[in-house]
């Protein structure tokens, strides 16, 4: 019991000392690889989120987001006006584990809601990469994939975060 009490007075310490707490903000880009590169061209996201710092090397928080697909407007089998575009929303756990003043790597996990019709959404997860530019802004670079029932979107992106100190 004294190395349970023990522990969680170290952390909450621990986090008091160097936890670098804010909200985040991004934007990124991409494109539809595998089961989507017929119906899409081109994909945009924003992202919204929450990260606390656990230690100086592990962040842990909360985050939202939109996706949205362009339509593919140069589609050989369909006229371009019978493909739609395709939206989601997204709820996630975000980690991010920092192994050097710059360099990140994360992970957002968790369920994307559908907006379209026959689209009703899945396990979201976004595998990401980051570089720290300055203090408060980072790029960085990821892959995104939603399970759905009998398709799996999955694209590649690049995108710049900005996070606000509280």
């Amino acid at each position: 019991m004294k190395r349970v009490v023990f522990a969680l007075v170290f952390i909450t310490m621990t986090v008091k000392l160097y936890g670098q707490q804010g909200a985040k903000i991004g934007v990124q880009g991409g494109i539809p690889i595998n089961d989507f590169t017929d119906d899409l061209s081109l994909v945009a996201g924003v992202d919204l989120g929450y990260m606390r710092a656990l230690s100086e090397v592990i962040d842990l928080g909360v985050s939202t987001g939109f996706l949205y697909g362009f339509a593919e407007k140069y589609h050989t089998d369909i006229l371009a006006n019978d493909l739609s575009s395709i939206q989601f929303v997204n709820a996630a756990a975000s980690v991010r584990i920092w192994p050097s003043n710059s360099f990140s790597l994360g992970a957002d996990i968790g369920k994307a809601f559908g907006l379209n019709k026959g689209y009703n959404g899945g396990l979201y997860y976004r595998p990401i990469l980051g570089y720290l530019m300055g203090p408060n802004t980072e790029i960085n670079a990821s892959y995104t994939g939603i399970k759905l029932d009998n398709k799996e979107w999955t694209t590649i992106n690049i995108g710049i975060l900005y996070t606000f100190n509280l």
